[in-house]
């Protein structure tokens, strides 16, 4: 593989165990990994010539790659959707499944790319994306060869539905499928997809949807696949007080129970939101070190609520982010899910009495971009991504400091201006040592002719 030299760069966060930030310092890429850190006063001239490719960082801030714990990415197909636009999740979900069940494997191909794209022009660099619907013909692969084409690290998450309308769940039957034809289609794509080892680019995850579409027979026999495989689990949990309600009423427990009940709690599991966990199911989650990937604007989308991020962090629960399917979110950009996340963690401190005193517990920007990165890892079992750090992958986000967003900023705190400011586009994102964004395109291909196919499927997905 090429080398790459990242020379000089204005400021770099490291996101190591001591939050190290260097001015001035250089990244030297070989073989997809990060081959060396080189200090400001460090002589590297000899590097300048013999390495494939040089990018002057002089006006950037250099940060990991950032990490996408929750998405999914067809729904970019059903963006500002009218019908659906002021509801909250239960009713949105049932405005749109019908709408879903259209889905073809090109819908999935394209929309699953147009996704990708969006997050690395954000900075992020690994993703993980949850399809939990597959009709006429659609296959994970569908998701895996969208990846493929983006280069994107990539976990694919085997979703799946299995209890419709009919039996008490949310959606139509004709969306849901056989529990053992899930199980065994999930153990094919463990076999066939996932690689385990350093620098993988792509694993998979076994994701059953959510308490209200698939039963509890599901969630125990997909724990005990994963766990034979040594895989990760995923599903949602406490999304919202409806969500809550349903498992009270279904199961005569709360959501941290029922997870605990069926052996969804661990450090191979993470679910998505947990808005409305209670303290027992924080002590439980921290406990266990479950983890949470934590979507902010979704949850404003839908009226979710707040997630009680400081005090999960406090308590010790990993906490990753997730931007959340693009027709509950209508954006990917992960870096203004961090800085959503900072800001609705200050809002929620100032509903405490006299929570407008600033202490020790406020949420910083160095707080919200270390669970954009390390926290996103920890939250999907990899120790190999979400610092900069000799070793590990080669997943470098660079924004630039002399932007019109920046201007004022980037000169006193340019760590804390990629918070505080308005969230940009990544100027280079490099996955695994290859460039795919540079000064601010997209690399592998043209990307005007899949938006306009895009768009065409939306059209015809919706009916128009």
């Amino acid at each position: 593989m090429p080398t790459l030299l990242i020379y000089k760069a204005s400021c770099i966060a490291t996101q190591d165990d001591s939050q190290t930030e260097l001015k001035n310092a250089s990244i030297l890429i070989e073989n997809g990994l990060i081959k060396r850190i080189i200090h400001e006063n460090e002589n590297i001239e000899d590097l300048l010539s013999s390495v494939d490719e040089v990018i002057d960082a002089s006006k950037h801030i250099v940060i990991p790659g950032l990490v996408n714990t929750h998405h999914h990415m067809v729904q970019s197909l059903t963006r500002a959707i009218p019908g659906v636009q002021s509801s909250e999740l239960f009713s949105w979900l049932k405005g749109l499944y019908p709408i879903w069940a259209g889905l073809t494997p090109e819908m999935v191909r394209v929309s699953n790319q147009i996704a990708m794209i969006e997050l690395l022009m954000s900075g992020c660099t690994t993703t993980s994306d949850h399809l939990y619907i597959y009709p006429n013909g659609i296959r994970l692969e569908d998701s895996i060869e969208a990846a493929q084409l983006c280069g994107i690290r990539f976990v694919a998450s085997r979703g799946s539905m299995s209890v419709g309308q009919s039996q008490g769940g949310l959606p139509p039957d004709r969306v849901v499928e056989d529990e053992s034809f899930i199980l065994k289609e999930t153990q094919r794509l463990i076999e066939t997809w996932h690689n385990p080892s350093h620098g993988s680019m792509l694993q998979v995850a076994v994701a059953p949807c959510s308490p209200f579409t698939v039963s509890k027979n599901l969630m125990l026999e997909s724990a005990k696949l994963a766990r034979s495989f040594g895989v990760r689990m995923h599903t949602h949990l406490a999304e919202n007080d409806h969500d809550v309600l349903y498992t009270q009423e279904k199961f005569n427990c709360t959501p941290a129970q029922y997870a605990e009940e069926l052996g969804w709690v661990g450090d191979d599991v993470w679910h998505a939101h947990c808005v409305k966990l209670d303290d027992a199911g924080t002590y439980l989650f921290a406990k266990t070190q479950t983890g949470i990937a934590h979507c902010p604007c979704s949850n404003m989308r839908l009226s979710s609520g707040i997630l009680p991020l400081r005090k999960l962090l406090d308590a010790g629960v990993p906490v990753g982010l997730g931007v959340d399917g693009s027709a509950s979110n209508d954006a990917g950009n992960l870096l203004n899910e961090a800085r959503q996340a900072m800001l609705l963690a200050r809002v929620l401190k100032a509903l405490e009495p006299m929570g407008c005193d600033p202490g020790p517990k406020e949420m910083t920007p160095r707080d919200s971009l270390k669970i954009g990165t390390r926290g996103g890892a920890k939250v999907l079992g990899r120790n190999d991504i979400g610092q900069i750090k000799v070793g590990y992958c080669a997943d470098i986000a660079m924004y630039r400091t002399d932007t019109l967003a920046m201007a004022g900023a980037a000169v006193h705190d340019p760590v804390g201006a990629l918070l505080l400011c308005s969230s940009m586009q990544t100027d280079f994102t490099v996955v695994n040592g290859r460039v795919l964004v540079r000064n601010g395109h997209f690399v592998p291909y043209e990307i005007q002719p899949l938006i306009e196919r895009h768009n065409q499927l939306a059209k015809t997905l919706a009916g128009i």
